[in-house]
């Protein structure tokens, strides 16, 4: 069974909120992404999404406001995950790195200006949801 990785795009003001992981994470070190992690056992991806955000931010994100962008396969070929993003429009709360252990800081990037992704295939599935919010 492969894991599964939900993460989620926290979005205010044509602005994404990115978390940057720790140089000594195994996978995507010192890297800007997405915040998020691994379902567990009896979980689906929106309880995993809800779980890992308060986790790591302290939000309360309000599933109802969750769009799903996409699923795919990341990782090396012998041990691949799936990692499922999801927009977030709402939450309670001020994001703020709850997590230390597993980034060394947040930040909230203009869409326009993002540092390179880790999934480019979840970077353009959220643009183009983006794109299509604001026609």
């Amino acid at each position: 069974m492969h894991t599964v990785v939900v993460v989620g795009a926290l979005v205010r003001d044509g602005q994404v909120l990115l978390v940057h992981r720790r140089p000594d994470k195994h996978a995507y070190p010192d890297l800007w992404d997405l915040p998020g992690g691994a379902m567990e056992a009896g979980e689906s991806e929106l309880d995993a999404l809800s779980r890992e955000l308060h986790e790591e931010l302290g939000v309360q994100v309000a599933t109802a406001s969750a769009t799903h962008l996409t699923r795919l396969s990341v990782g090396p070929a012998a041990d691949p995950a799936v990692l499922s993003a999801w927009l977030v429009r709402e939450w309670q709360g001020t994001p703020a790195n709850t997590a230390p252990e597993e980034h060394d800081g947040l930040k909230w990037c203009d869409l326009a200006h993002l540092p390179p992704p880790p999934h480019v295939l979840a970077r353009t599935a959220l643009l183009a949801a983006l794109r299509i919010g604001r026609d």
